[in-house]
Order: C-alpha cells, then sequence, then structure tokens
C-alpha cells in the first residue's frame, strides 16, 4: 500500500491563500478586537462632543448656569471628535476606513462652516438681539417674523430683485452673442476673448467706484458730460428710481456678461463642426443653422450657465450699497443690501438673521423649481 502523498512546501491552506490574495488587494485584516475598539472609540468621543455642546446650547438658551463664555471649547471638542472618529473608521473598516480619511476634512469643514451656522442664525433669528441694547441676546418667538411679513421695505427689496433676475436673460443674450463672435474666425480673437474677460477680473467695488462714483457723476463725470452734449440737461443717473435702477443692472451686467459668455464659449467649441457643416450642405442659413443646431446641443451648457448667474445674481449687494445705498426711496434695494443695513445701521442682529434666513428659504425653494423646469424643458426639446 503506497503512503500517502506528503503535502508540498508550495502548497497552502485555504486561510493562507485568502490572506494572502486579501493582502495583493490591499485590504488589511481587521482583527475582531480591532473593530471593538474602532466602535467604542467613536461612540465614547461622539457621546463626550454630545454632552459638551449640549452644556453650551443649554447655556445660551439660559436653561442652566454652568456653560463656557464663548463656543471655543465647543470648537476644541469638535476637533477632538474629528480625530477620534477617523482613528475609528481606520480601525474599523481598514483600507475603507483609510479611504474616507480623504473625505472627511470636507465633511467636519461642511459642517463647521454651513451647516452649523445655518442652524445657529435660525435660533438667532428668533431672538431680540440688538448689539446696542444693554439687555443682551432674548428669546422673542415669532416677533421677527411677524415684524418681516409688516415690513414695506424688505418687500420692496424683494421685487427689485425680481426685475435683477429677469435682466440676467438680457445677460444671456448679450454674452451668448458675444461668444458666437468669439468662435467666429475673426482677426484678433484672442486680444478680444482677455477684453472682454477683464470686467470680470475687477471687483464689484471697484466697478461701482471706478463707473458709478466716477463715470457716472454728474457734475464732472464723462458720461455724465457726455449726456449734456447730446441734449440731457440734468444727467443725474441715480436720482430717477427707474433709471437707478436700469444703471445698477448695467453695471452689474457689465461685471458678469464675461463669466456667462466664457461658459458659452467653452460649449460652442467643444460642438462638433460637422454638424455645421452638414447644415450648409442642406441649404440652411445661418439663423437656421443656430436656432436649429446650435442653440439645442447649447441647451444643457446654457442651463447651467443661467442657473449659476442667477444664484449670483440673488446675492447681489456691492454695486447697490457703494453707489446707491438702495436709494433713491428702495428704488435699487436688494434684499442683501437691505440686510446689510439693518446690521450695520440699526445693530439689529436678531431681526436681520431672520430676513437672511426667511431668504434662504426663499431661495432653496426658487432655486429647486427652476432645476426642475429646466430638466424638464431639455428634456422636452431634446
Amino acid at each position: 500500500m503506497q503512503d500517502a502523498p506528503s503535502p508540498s512546501p508550495s502548497a497552502a491552506s485555504p486561510s493562507t491563500s485568502a490572506r494572502k490574495r486579501t493582502a495583493t488587494l490591499g485590504v488589511s485584516v481587521r482583527s475582531p478586537a480591532r473593530v471593538a475598539a474602532g466602535k467604542r472609540l467613536i461612540v465614547v468621543a461622539s457621546a463626550l462632543f454630545g454632552v459638551v455642546a449640549l452644556v453650551q446650547v443649554l447655556f445660551e438658551l439660559d436653561l442652566t448656569t454652568w456653560g463656557f463664555e464663548t463656543w471655543r471649547p465647543v470648537v476644541y471638542a469638535y476637533l477632538l471628535w474629528g480625530v477620534a472618529f477617523a482613528i475609528g473608521q481606520v480601525w474599523r473598516r481598514g483600507t475603507a476606513g483609510e479611504k474616507s480619511l480623504f473625505v472627511l476634512p470636507a465633511v467636519l469643514f461642511t459642517v463647521a462652516v454651513v451647516i452649523f451656522p445655518t442652524f445657529f442664525g435660525l435660533y438667532i433669528a428668533f431672538t431680540d438681539w440688538n448689539l446696542s441694547s444693554f439687555e443682551g441676546r432674548r428669546f422673542s418667538g415669532l416677533k421677527n417674523l411677524s415684524a418681516l411679513f409688516a415690513d414695506p421695505y424688505y418687500w420692496n427689496a424683494l421685487g427689485n430683485m425680481v426685475f435683477y433676475v429677469v435682466a440676467v436673460l438680457a445677460q444671456y443674450a448679450i454674452a451668448f452673442g458675444l461668444a458666437l463672435l468669439l468662435n467666429a474666425d475673426i482677426r484678433a480673437s484672442k486680444f478680444f476673448r482677455v477684453a472682454f474677460l477683464l470686467p470680470f477680473m475687477l471687483s464689484p467695488v471697484a466697478v461701482s467706484w471706478m463707473i458709478g462714483k466716477s463715470l457716472m457723476e454728474y457734475r464732472f463725470g464723462p458720461i455724465a458730460t457726455l449726456a449734456r452734449y447730446l441734449g440731457w440737461d440734468s444727467p443725474t443717473f441715480f436720482t430717477t428710481p427707474w433709471i437707478a435702477k436700469f444703471s445698477i443692472a448695467i453695471m452689474d451686467a457689465w461685471v458678469w456678461i464675461p463669466f456667462i459668455m466664457i461658459m458659452l464659449l467653452a460649449g460652442l467649441q467643444a460642438l462638433p463642426k460637422e454638424l455645421s457643416e452638414a447644415a450648409k450642405v442642406d441649404g440652411a442659413n445661418r439663423w437656421q443653422s443656430f436656432w436649429q443646431i446650435t442653440f439645442p446641443l447649447m441647451l444643457p451648457v446654457s442651463a447651467t450657465a443661467i442657473v449659476l448667474r442667477i444664484i449670483f445674481q440673488l446675492k447681489l449687494a456691492d454695486i447697490v450699497i457703494n453707489v446707491t445705498s438702495g436709494g433713491p426711496g428702495g428704488a435699487t434695494d436688494t434684499v442683501s443690501s437691505f440686510i446689510f443695513r439693518e446690521y450695520r445701521d440699526r445693530s439689529n442682529v436678531g431681526y436681520g438673521t431672520m430676513l437672511a434666513e426667511f431668504y434662504l428659504v426663499i431661495i432653496i425653494v426658487f432655486i429647486t423649481l427652476l432645476l426642475n423646469f429646466i430638466n424638464r424643458r431639455t428634456k422636452k426639446i431634446q
């Protein structure tokens, strides 16, 4: 009877082979003790951070007399919790946890500078907090919200925002024309691309002083002098409500049209030239080629440019604050400039925060509805 063959040295047990394959794939082997330690570390760190944050919240709400004078200890606890959470993730998930570390700093930063200030601002919005008062911050319930609905100046600013947002469509039309021009074979196209981008490189504050306070100054400004030469006796651009509103819109358009133009130009250059050449062969003129081929293909880029521009437009404040301060009689006021004056002139932090939070809700609802509308229209056209 033959002896059973002895296992060769090269043969390995299944567990050894699996371990080697795991190591080859870069997945670390996690022991149960290490996984349990990672879970405990995350739970303990989360509990400690929760206790510190809860104590500070109760102290801010005047529900307890024990707490911290500032939120700095909560920030330190948050950073330590982030470190503990990162270590716990590596212990629990191994290589997958190490990969998540690349995302974790961005998440922690977003929570710290976006989510927390938003919810903290929501709390401030329901308080009576005036920096010129010695009484400090007090909870006022729905007082600020009722004052908001009864504030005609705030609703006037919201009405002005409708005009400024609709003006984005005119900016889009001009930008599309410039993009088509720069996409054509013209002389000095590179020079014109740089020249058209120059306004976008300037700060809106610089533009407001350079144009609004200098060129359009009614006594000695070059534009006012030219207007007098053409027959306008009193060329005051910022005293008549509708003229002032259009003047602000023109300055704002001068800054932001290059932004839309460069996005549309990038989209035009990405279009296949074979389509336009085929349209020419079929006898289509330039308008037919643009309306039936170029414009439909540019709809995704156009929608992106318009939505981004509207988002920036909803934050319009710099030019208004520096040139007109919302005047005359609130004709050029925007929501952002109105909120700015509520903080600066009246030191009314509680009411100003309520205005900002309410405006944030309006923006979220409006942009969501706009995106849904654009998606439906784009699918229907395409």
